[in-house]
């Protein structure tokens, strides 16, 4: 890691640190370490299995997109190591625009070449984002009415994040499909946006812009021809979603919370992620705890069981990501 990244990462450290002091504040420590006590410890070591189990599926559906008849048997580490280097570099950057070039670097180091590893990590991102907005539609449909009434502050922000995501998969389909007009089109609107800057700068940002539509648009005609595999990659980010998302319900059943309902439990976690998505600081971090408080504060009475839940969840979620992700940007696989 590089002294800028080092520096990112204790920066979001303390960050995240002054935002739990600030939330409990006005919490007596002691009630803190009752309920700490009383955690019911299966619950949290189910919890950061789930979440572990999660990063070893996105693995999977790294696995399952990359390997082709002619490749060499990759390691399990060369392929487990990528989802959490993603974690870290997402962690500490704005809107987790590091994971990606995070996760390219990764996979070079185990000899992959890059135009095909940076191709086959756009389509991973693509379904990926297809996969999060098809579980938000049926979260929208079977609870979105209750949460717009009940947490009417939020709802604007959940609409906006859908909105970011819609564009997102919108743009990358365009490649997909309709090739030739999206590359005349982010040319025509890069122009302007980058007009200030010095011409080797822009033919440079440009030049790059158009390899990158390049790089997926030819990896999208291989895995157009693959349904098969998209189709199991799909299947299995699913499944990594579920994962992810089941950790807060585990969480609760640690805090002896199993008063509720599962489903309740997983939209609210599913609007989370979509509101998280428009912050630009890195990890959504304040924008994450502030919409776990509101929207799960009926479901815990005490106020330093609210607090606990909310570190818990976020250690597990996002701190345990980065130290973990510490650990693989450090043990580089062996490959001949």
């Amino acid at each position: 890691m590089s002294r800028k990244n080092i520096f990112a990462l204790l920066v979001m450290l303390g960050l995240v640190g002054l935002i739990f002091w600030w939330e409990a504040r006005k919490i007596n420590f002691e009630s803190l370490v009752t309920t700490f006590k009383g955690l019911n410890f299966f619950w949290l070591f189910v919890a950061f299995a789930s979440m572990l189990l999660s990063y070893a599926v996105e693995a999977w559906v790294l696995h399952t997109l990359l390997k082709k008849k002619e490749d060499r048997k990759f390691g399990w580490w060369e392929m487990y190591r990528i989802p959490l280097i993603q974690a870290l570099f997402n962690a500490i950057t704005p809107f987790s625009s590091g994971g990606q070039p995070a996760q390219l670097v990764g996979l070079m180091q185990s000899k992959i070449d890059g135009g095909r590893a940076s191709s086959v990590l756009l389509m991973k991102f693509v379904i990926y984002q297809g996969m999060v907005l098809i579980n938000f539609i049926i979260a929208m449909i079977v609870s979105f009415q209750r949460v717009a009434q009940h947490f009417a502050g939020l709802a604007w922000m959940i609409v906006f994040g859908l909105v970011i995501h819609v564009v997102t998969i919108s743009f990358l389909l365009m490649i997909m499909y309709y090739y030739n007009f999206t590359k005349k089109m982010v040319q025509v609107v890069l122009k302007p946006v980058l007009f200030f800057l010095k011409e080797e700068k822009r033919d440079k940002i440009l030049k790059s812009s158009m390899q990158s539509i390049d790089s997926f648009y030819n990896e999208s005609l291989v895995l157009k021809k693959e349904k098969k595999k998209v189709i199991k990659a799909s299947i299995l980010t699913i499944i990594q979603l579920f994962l992810y998302y089941f950790v807060v319900y585990f969480v609760l059943l640690a805090l002896n919370v199993d008063h509720v309902n599962i489903l309740d439990v997983l939209v609210m976690q599913i609007m989370i992620v979509m509101i998280v998505s428009i912050f630009p600081v890195p990890g959504g971090t304040g924008g994450a705890e502030v919409s776990f408080k509101t929207l799960f504060a009926g479901f815990i009475p005490s106020a330093s069981g609210l607090i606990l839940a909310m570190f818990l969840w976020r250690f597990i979620t996002y701190l345990f990501g980065m130290f973990l992700g510490i650990f693989a940007v450090s043990k580089k696989p062996k490959v001949k």
